[in-house]
């Protein structure tokens, strides 16, 4: 550790506030990001899957791609012939296409100088931009504060920006993209190799665990019902806590999970927002309940087991 970094951490350590304002700071602006990855991530994921139809009907198929037309068949297949990535274009307005300008990008502030509307064409932006800004901001200070500036904030950080990023993706799509969940999966067992969190034989157990308790209950309620009642993303997700948290851990997250998954879902259907028959992304719950677990979860066992 050099002395640079020494002095921080004594700093911010003796002046616990200043470390939370810093952390919100950066995770405010990391959240600008996230709302570009929430969105461009699935039309990615699209484009390859696209393409590779494409080449598939191409391949194999040249009957079909002769009787449409090639040049017709890949608009079709891919709406964005231009270079199309998290960094490429730049931001612009969806309607006009006038590009946004650096300081109408500061997270929050820049939403608010707008006043929610484009600078140029005045059409509406979502407040969904900066509600992701100031809750990955939010989530980040309570790290901050719960564990201070060690090597646990650090990764919990890293957690939670793609949690967030997760939960976007999922509640948009109703999809957890193995690009985001596996990377997040494999650190976790390699973090715990130093016991970051828990013991690397916990690690161990908890991703395998994760993973097969949710597979498995996918798999009952689909012999018995013949219906699919969850995607293989949520075992996934699940095991991601499994990995970080040890195997301790599962059951107090999906009982949270489901505990407010049932209460959203029931008040959705109350207020007629819902239908029975539609489905609910269950990744959300999971994230939410998996976060509040990395923070309260062994004060919450231990609560529940003194109450025995």
């Amino acid at each position: 550790m050099t002395e640079f970094t020494s002095n921080f951490i004594s700093t911010m350590t003796q002046y616990p506030w200043v470390f939370v304002a810093i952390s919100f700071l950066f995770a405010a602006t990391i959240g600008s990001f996230l709302n570009v990855v929430t969105h461009r991530l699935p039309v990615m994921m699209k484009r390859e899957w696209q393409s590779e139809c494409n080449f598939y009907l191409n391949e194999y198929h040249p009957d079909i791609v002769k009787q449409v037309g090639s040049e017709r068949l890949q608009k079709a297949i891919d709406p964005f012939p231009e270079k199309y990535n998290l960094i490429v274009p730049g931001s612009a307005c969806p309607k006009c296409k006038a590009n946004i300008k650096p300081w109408h990008n500061l997270p929050i502030l820049g939403w608010m100088m707008l006043k929610g509307k484009c600078a140029d064409c005045k059409t509406s932006i979502s407040s969904r931009y900066p509600i992701i800004e100031l809750l990955t901001g939010v989530l980040v200070a309570a790290l901050a504060w719960h564990f201070g500036p060690t090597w646990q904030f650090f990764y919990a950080s890293i957690l939670t920006f793609v949690l967030v990023a997760l939960t976007g993706i999922d509640l948009d799509e109703m999809l957890l993209p193995d690009q985001l969940t596996l990377p997040i999966l494999w650190l976790g067992l390699i973090i715990n190799l130093k016991g970051i969190y828990t013991s690397p034989e916990d690690a161990i157990i908890g991703a395998a665990a994760g993973y097969l308790s949710l597979w498995s209950v996918f798999w009952l309620f689909k012999l018995i019902t013949g219906k699919e009642g969850m995607g293989y993303g949520d075992f996934k997700l699940l095991a991601v806590f499994g990995a970080w948290l040890g195997w301790q851990m599962l059951p107090l997250i999906i009982l949270l999970s489901s505990l407010v998954g049932a209460v959203v879902g029931i008040t959705m259907i109350m207020a007629k927002q819902l239908n029975k028959a539609n489905p609910i992304p269950f990744g959300p719950y999971i994230a939410a309940a998996g976060w509040i677990a990395l923070l309260w979860g062994h004060d919450i066992i231990n609560w529940y087991l003194s109450t025995l």
